[in-house]
Order: structure tokens, then C-alpha cells, then sequence
């Protein structure tokens, strides 16, 4: 019989991100994106599954018929000061695993590494504001840190949309107001919660993840009457974010799309995670602050990845920041290797990178005159 408790609190006490649970291994712990087993427990065996699945779902059967039908859930659970964020599948007819740790205090929006234009952006009376990355980069992190610092400076009424929900906030200046998407949860799916903060007398709306065109059209249509959405999606860069938007749509109707994108998109932020030199993880941001040229761009027929890659280069005194750019700062401060900013970009911009690096190297050497 295995000891999930111990294991959580192995996983707590040093600090691990991630906790996986697979059959035929050990429970594996993710320390600083390193996989790492937990060499004093014993190998999980299938009896060892179910176990596990059984603690998870506690007999809810809301949970266990989503997991029969669709052979994979996902849920959250609270243990001690922490919540877990839970995913269970099955690999080979058996249950396995996933657990995200998230801690009971989150890291203050300073802290992050974002940049200050994305708060600014908050302030924004209605519009669409995206937090972009691939999984593991950070995104939920940066959104809550968003939530959190609206809630301490701004008198909103805040509407979350999230499969599970993470990170709890308690209502301060703002009030908050949190559902949890699924089966037998708060709504069933983000296009009807979207749909329905309409009657919620909201300010801002947040959507934990923009999947399909249906949530994508009640985001548009909710920010189109006067509120603020803020949202993420699994995407790479800025310029994909894009690309993915308006692919939601069929042809005829991309036209469309593409004008209310460049009137009511504010901001793109597009994050990676890296391992810094100090060993801890280091945020690479990217951001696109839509102005009239990158508005003018979006509306084109054809959308140029070059074209949203200038724009974004060139336009920093409006906040917007390029992956270059964020990445020779960061060699710069000495916190990651020119190896590991080399690797984050294609081959024909290696040039740029080393241009941009010897040109803040020439205005720290005059700051520090």
C-alpha cells in the first residue's frame, strides 16, 4: 500500500514542481525542471494505481464518471497549505498520474520577472489581454499574479473561469469571484461561463484557457461590450498567438476577425521558462503592445511573421519587448548562458541577438561611468 501523504510531503519539503505517479517506477519528482525518483519508496505497482486514483476521487461520482467516460480527469485537491493540481489518465489500461504543486502564497507580480507594462495594461477599461506560453512556462503564475495585484490596487469586480482552480484569492480592494469549469462543477464549459458574465455586472473577466472558437467568440463578444478579458493560450510567441486566433475561423469569416482583433487585442505576452545560472528558473518574456502599426498588420490579408516580429523590436518605447531583446538583457545581467539565448532563436537572427547583446554591453559600460 503506498503512502500518498508522504510522498506530497517529500515533494512539499523540497520544493519539487511536479509529483509523477507511473506505474513500473518509483514516484518521480520534478526539482528545477530535473526529473528525480524518490529512491526510499518502492516501485508503484497497479494495485498502487487504483490506490491512488481512490484517493483522489474520494467517491465523488461526478469525477468518476468523467474519468469512465473520457478516460482522464482533472481536479484539484488540498493538502496541508497546499493545492494540488491533478491530472489522472491511463497509460496501458492503468491509471497514471500528474500532480502540479501550487503554493498557498503566491509570489508578488515584482517578483516574476514580467514586465511593468503588462499591470499597466490592467488598467484598460475593456479590450483583450493574452498571457501566451507553451505548458510549464509559467503562465497560471503570471495570471494570478495579475489577479492578485488588481485585487490589492483597483476596486473591480473580478470573474475567473478555470479547470481546476489554483490558486484561491480572498477579496480585498476587488471582489472575486472564482468557478470552476466541468462535470459537476461550477459551468460546464469557459463558452457558457464567458457567455454568462454578462449577467454578472463584471469589470474584468478572466479565462483560464481560450481552446476553441466557441470560447473565442464569447471572449470577442464580451470585450466588446466594455469589458476588460483576459486569457491564455498554448502558444510559442507572440506573432503564433496570432496565427492561432484567427485560424479559429474559416476563411470567409477571417476578415472579420482580423478587424476586431485590431481594434479590441491591447496586449500579447508570450513567456519561457529557462534554468538561469544560478540554478533557478528564469522568465524570457516576450510582448506585443498593439498599436496602429501592429493593428495595421493584423488586418493585412496575409499576416507576416517577420513583419510582427519588427513591430515588436521596434516599438519599445510604447512597452512592447522582443524575445531578442529579452534574451541578451538577461546575458547581459549574467543570468543565462549565450548558449542557452542561442537556442531560443533561429539561426538567421543570431546576428541580431549578438548586435543587441554588444549594445547594452556599450550602455551599461556608461552607466557605470
Amino acid at each position: 500500500m503506498i503512502n500518498i501523504d508522504e510522498v506530497l510531503k517529500k515533494a512539499k519539503e523540497i520544493d519539487a514542481s511536479d509529483v509523477h505517479l507511473v506505474c513500473g517506477l518509483k514516484p518521480m519528482l520534478r526539482i528545477s525542471r530535473e526529473l528525480k525518483p524518490i529512491e526510499e519508496m518502492d516501485v508503484l505497482e497497479e494495485d498502487n494505481m487504483y490506490e491512488i486514483y481512490d484517493y483522489f476521487v474520494r467517491g465523488n461520482l461526478d469525477k468518476d464518471a468523467v474519468f469512465r467516460e473520457t478516460k482522464k480527469l482533472d481536479t484539484s485537491y488540498e493538502f496541508e497549505d497546499i493545492r494540488l493540481r491533478v491530472n489522472i489518465s491511463y497509460s496501458n489500461e492503468i491509471p497514471t498520474c500528474t500532480l502540479r504543486l501550487i503554493k498557498s502564497t503566491l509570489p508578488k507580480y515584482e517578483e516574476l520577472g514580467v514586465p511593468d507594462i503588462v499591470r499597466r495594461m490592467t488598467y484598460q477599461p475593456q479590450g483583450l489581454m493574452l498571457v501566451t506560453g507553451k505548458t510549464n512556462s509559467g503562465k497560471t503564475t503570471t495570471l494570478n499574479a495579475l489577479i492578485d495585484d488588481i485585487n490589492e490596487n483597483q476596486n473591480k469586480k473580478i470573474l475567473t473561469l478555470e479547470s481546476p482552480v489554483e490558486y484561491k484569492h480572498t477579496s480585498k480592494k476587488s471582489m472575486i469571484v472564482q468557478k470552476e469549469i466541468g462535470r459537476g462543477r461550477d459551468c460546464l464549459c469557459y463558452s457558457d461561463g464567458v457567455k454568462n458574465s454578462l449577467r454578472e455586472d463584471c469589470d474584468i473577466i478572466v479565462v483560464g484557457e481560450i481552446r476553441d472558437r466557441e470560447t473565442m467568440d464569447a471572449a470577442i463578444d464580451t470585450a466588446e461590450s466594455g469589458h476588460l478579458v483576459i486569457g491564455t493560450l498554448h502558444t510559442k510567441s507572440c506573432a503564433e498567438t496570432l496565427d492561432r486566433l484567427i485560424n479559429f475561423y474559416d476563411i470567409s469569416d477571417q476578415s472579420q476577425i482580423k478587424y476586431l482583433m485590431s481594434t479590441l487585442l491591447k496586449l500579447v505576452i508570450s513567456q519561457r521558462l529557462l534554468k538561469g545560472k544560478d540554478g533557478k528558473l528564469v522568465l524570457v518574456p516576450e510582448v506585443m503592445v498593439v498599436d496602429n502599426i501592429v493593428s495595421g498588420i493584423i488586418r493585412k490579408e496575409k499576416i507576416s511573421v517577420s513583419e510582427i516580429e519588427d513591430a515588436i523590436q521596434s516599438n519599445s518605447e510604447k512597452g512592447s519587448i522582443g524575445l531578442i531583446n529579452s534574451l541578451a538583457q538577461l546575458f547581459v545581467d549574467d543570468k543565462i548562458t549565450l548558449e542557452q539565448a542561442k537556442a531560443q532563436i533561429e539561426e538567421k537572427n543570431l546576428e541580431i541577438l549578438n548586435r543587441t547583446i554588444m549594445q547594452l554591453k556599450i550602455k551599461k559600460g556608461n552607466r557605470n561611468i
